[in-house]
């Protein structure tokens, strides 16, 4: 007896660990820390010194929630895609490891939470937060994302919107610099995503899923994440000349944007297997270096 109650409370914790761990998935935690990353970033450049403590805990506390929010509701509006795709079928509403209801319940706590960390700082950047979960989770996830093959470019607003809630939760205003922050990540996310698309072409084409590569083909769309490069590489100066950033981010800038616009050179001329997956790999820590070389300039800067 003895035995078999030891069994069976290894087992009950095993389901509480798993079932945690399931919550953590349906929260996307490596794209909520890349957002904060870029939040931080904002915060950071909207004060020529320290940002406020009390700013940068609760503003990166409510804008990770809020994202975490947004992804959470992304996983059940999405189950009927994601389990007719590779990349999302182990999923776990997609698979019913978390129901409906309960994942709902969860991602509504979060936003609230999200929402209310905020609107202690200022009112603005709270409803400029929520606004982005919207366009995230109800624009793109429930039209756009069916509805026109442009929909990562149009839904990629929502996503380019953390540097800019990281200013504005700390000083309560908006600021054209912080819109230039918005452009970098605006201008990077569908060549970022198109290569993604590539990658995954079939399943998108199966789940109905109207992504670039499956309406336009390959072959065009590797035209169009060469030409978004290119065009990164010119957003990737306007921080520089604005004033905003010097010559360290500058340097960085233009090496990582160059280094994406050899990616995609080779994805339109010289294309092979695996290529569109490296540029997406190449990608995440294209924005990732980017957004530090916009940090460590300001630090110097600010030290200096």
């Amino acid at each position: 007896m003895a035995k078999v109650s030891v069994q069976s409370l290894d087992s009950g914790a095993s389901t509480e660990s798993a079932l945690w761990r399931d919550y953590l998935e349906l929260t996307k935690p490596k794209v909520v820390a890349m957002l904060l990353l870029t939040a931080m970033v904002g915060m950071c450049l909207a004060v020529p010194a320290l940002p406020p403590a009390k700013a940068v805990i609760l503003g990166l506390l409510g804008i990770g929630m809020q994202s975490a929010a947004a992804a959470v509701f992304n996983h059940v509006i999405d189950q009927r895609i994601d389990r007719q795709m590779q990349r999302t079928i182990h999923r776990p509403v997609a698979k019913g490891r978390v129901g409906t209801m309960q994942a709902l319940a969860f991602g509504g706590a979060l936003m609230v939470a999200g929402f209310a960390s905020l609107w202690v700082l200022n009112s603005l950047v709270a409803w400029l937060t929520f606004a982005s979960l919207i366009g995230y989770a109800l624009v793109y996830t429930v039209w756009l994302k069916h509805a026109t093959p442009q929909n990562i470019v149009i839904g990629g607003l929502a996503g380019a919107m953390p540097p800019l809630l990281g200013w504005v939760a700390v000083t309560g205003t908006l600021d054209p610099h912080a819109l230039l922050l918005v452009m970098l990540v605006f201008t990077w996310t569908p060549p970022h995503f198109w290569a993604l698309a590539i990658h995954r072409q079939k399943d998108y084409a199966k789940a109905g899923v109207p992504m670039l590569p499956v309406t336009h083909g390959v072959e065009y769309t590797n035209t169009m994440i060469l030409l978004y490069t290119l065009l990164l590489v010119v957003v990737g100066f306007l921080p520089w000349l604005s004033g905003m950033s010097g010559g360290i981010y500058m340097v960085g800038s233009l090496a990582l944007n160059l280094g994406f616009v050899w990616y995609a050179w080779r994805l339109k001329f010289a294309d092979q297997k695996g290529l569109a997956w490296q540029t997406f790999k190449f990608s995440i820590w294209h924005i990732f270096g980017l957004f530090v070389a916009l940090l460590a300039d300001h630090a110097w800067y600010a030290l200096a």
